[in-house]
């Protein structure tokens, strides 16, 4: 039985998709980040970094796993499935996972900073983050064009990359032109698990066609921005 302390953002979904696409049993907490409980004694305990989303796993002595990376590996691991066990085809899905680790999520992080956050709009940096986040599509574009998923076959690479690149429109990032990238969102869409995942801990509407609660959003995300 897993434990998954979460909430729902971009790196939390990594671990409840993964979750639900290998049929793992698990027991949802929901961590407000608005209250700080991430910085709270007994969330640290878990992860010393303050940081979710983190499991403990009770078939492991209660084994505490943090960095949504390395939680998809152990579950992946644990379950048998989404991570190939033959070297080669290993080394492929995690190059494609900490493409994401290193570059996706740390790139629409910081364009979701400049651009929605920030108080005052620094525009070399907004366009830094989107064009680098652009760039960074483009790559899984051409990859998409020469195979149906990341990795060859579908993995916790198209998990994790998934998880972030379908919240463009809230990074300010276009997908215009990038036909590969398109199918396969649509595809990862389709799939009912990954339905399932994005709404773990609830359910969160787009705030990208809502101007007022969009603006609301990101006045409550500043006050985050230095915890």
């Amino acid at each position: 039985m897993i434990d998954l302390y979460t909430a729902p953002t971009p790196n939390g979904w990594k671990a409840s998709v993964t979750l639900e696409e290998l049929s793992l049993p698990y027991e949802t907490h929901a961590v407000n980040l608005a209250k700080n409980e991430q910085k709270e004694p007994w969330f640290l305990a878990i992860n010393p970094n303050g940081r979710i989303p983190a499991i403990i796993d009770r078939d492991f002595g209660s084994l505490a796993v943090f960095e949504s990376g390395a939680i998809m590996i152990h579950l992946a691991e644990k379950a048998g499935r989404l991570l190939p066990s033959n070297a080669a085809r290993r080394a492929r899905v995690l190059s494609w996972l900490m493409f994401q680790m290193g570059g996706v999520g740390p790139m629409m992080g910081q364009a979701n900073v400049f651009f929605r956050y920030f108080p005052e709009k620094i525009q070399p940096a907004i366009d830094r983050y989107q064009n680098e986040s652009r760039r960074l599509f483009e790559v899984l574009d051409r990859r998409l064009g020469e195979s149906e998923w990341l990795a060859d076959d579908f993995s916790i690479a198209d998990i994790a990359n998934w998880c972030w690149v379908r919240t463009y429109k809230w990074s300010g990032v276009s997908i215009d032109g990038l036909a590969n990238l398109r199918r396969w969102l649509d595809a990862m869409k389709e799939r009912p698990a990954c339905r399932r995942g994005v709404e773990v801990p609830y359910r969160v509407e787009s705030l990208v066609q809502d101007e007022k609660a969009a603006q609301e959003f990101a006045e409550k995300a500043r006050g985050q921005l230095q915890r």
